[in-house]
């Protein structure tokens, strides 16, 4: 696992390979957080990272100057692993070891960016339940965005909020916006990343 960009560029950390994760490629991973540049400015961005696992893409987000971060997952190896890596490099990161589900049922608080990565095993309904949650409970700022991580057999793009996809390997990202993205807005994501397709491997976990 590799920080790919900011402030600790290229630094690797290795998990502990007992916890029940797959993380997220590298390659897949910079092409989304390309996507994301040209949405965000990412000093202070406020981040849910739910499902979070190893912390791979909070990390990310730290590293480029995004705060404060709160990673949700229920297994107690990971939230552990999280806080380590967060004191070691004094990311703003806070860790919630909890139901992702229950949790989003009971916050009340709002967010510019939510990154859920579920395992893809899931049932279709798991993870529109997910989107389902987040509108329901407000939980974006108006200008912010979901980011669902999750296999090219789970189809997300007929759940109200959907604004576009990209698919790299095996990893498919669908992203929801309170407004929906229109055709105009889409297009200039296109072009930023079509070449990644044909070079991402696919994710296992």
């Amino acid at each position: 696992m590799r920080i790919i960009s900011g402030k600790f560029k290229g630094k690797r950390l290795q998990a502990p390979k007992s916890l029940p994760v797959r993380p997220t490629t590298d390659m897949a991973k910079e092409a989304l957080f390309n996507i994301l540049n040209n949405h965000f400015n990412f000093q202070d961005l406020k981040i849910l990272d739910l499902f979070a696992g190893t912390g791979n893409i909070s990390y990310e987000f730290a590293s480029r100057g995004a705060a404060p971060i709160l990673c949700i997952d229920a297994d107690f190896g990971c939230i552990n692993y999280i806080k380590k890596i967060a004191n070691e490099l004094d990311f703003d990161i806070t860790t919630i070891k909890s139901d992702v589900y229950k949790f989003l049922e009971k916050n009340n608080s709002t967010y510019d960016l939510i990154f859920a990565d579920p395992p893809y095993h899931l049932e279709q309904k798991d993870f529109e339940k997910i989107v389902h949650l987040v509108f329901e409970r407000n939980l974006l700022e108006d200008i912010g965005m979901l980011i669902i991580e999750h296999s090219k057999d789970t189809k997300l793009e007929h759940l109200d909020h959907f604004a576009f996809s990209r698919s790299y390997g095996g990893t498919t990202f669908s992203f929801f916006e309170i407004e929906d993205a229109d055709d105009e807005s889409d297009d200039e994501y296109e072009d930023e990343v079509d070449w990644y397709d044909d070079e991402v491997e696919d994710n296992t976990k």
